[in-house]
């Protein structure tokens, strides 16, 4: 029999709760460096990111409510403080409520590729979002992508390219994709996704920038 969902009200962070841009501090009782990640699925790599890194305070996005709910229980059972769980929209919710300057790095690991031509709109990564990502992270900041989808892969960069040359003031350098905490070896995120890709001999496509 399937185990019980719990919710943690510490854990899950409201929509309808939210007035205006956030506070960080406030939202996580103390001050330090905030990562975001979008699209949490159940949460591996933020449960293992924020064990490892104690002193900094993660964000998870998630729009679907069955990963929402199971990231939620997740934490929760692990009474991790330096973590909040969001049920919303990613792209609304950067633009509303994340001021800007205030991201020290995004995770955006295997986003839906949406495969077919007609169906690229609804990709995640276009101009308007990644402005929106850019204007969140601070100076020093840094985006990571993980993708298993090169044709995905190769419009992420092509739009990285094309917004970063829009802000006269705007440099990105790319830097070295560092596994995350709960990789294991041969691995990037230690996500489910991506162990999943790898059993089936899927390459996965990964890059990391820092704004300047």
């Amino acid at each position: 029999m399937a185990r019980t969902l719990k919710d943690y009200p510490a854990v899950a962070l409201k929509p309808e709760d939210l007035d205006g841009k956030i506070d960080f501090a406030r939202i996580f009782g103390r001050s330090g460096p905030v990562h975001i990640e979008i699209g949490t699925g159940k949460a591996a790599f933020l449960l293992n990111e924020a064990m490892a890194q104690p002193n900094v305070n993660f964000l998870g996005i998630e729009r679907a409510r069955k990963y929402y709910r199971c990231a939620v229980d997740r934490i929760g059972r692990w009474a991790l403080t330096n973590v909040r769980i969001i049920r919303t929209d990613a792209a609304a919710f950067l633009a509303d409520f994340v001021p800007a300057g205030s991201i020290d790095c995004f995770h955006v690991y295997f986003p839906d590729p949406w495969p077919k031509r007609r169906h690229h709109k609804r990709r995640f990564f276009c101009p308007e979002n990644l402005q929106q990502l850019l204007r969140c992270l601070k100076a020093g900041g840094n985006l990571k992508i993980a993708t298993d989808h090169p044709d995905y892969f190769e419009q992420i960069k092509k739009v990285l390219a094309v917004v970063a040359g829009m802000w006269a003031c705007l440099s990105l350098e790319e830097i070295e994709f560092l596994p995350a905490a709960g990789a294991d070896t041969g691995e990037y995120t230690g996500t489910n996704y991506e162990r999943k890709y790898l059993k089936d001999q899927i390459p996965i496509y990964t890059l990391a920038v820092r704004k300047i």
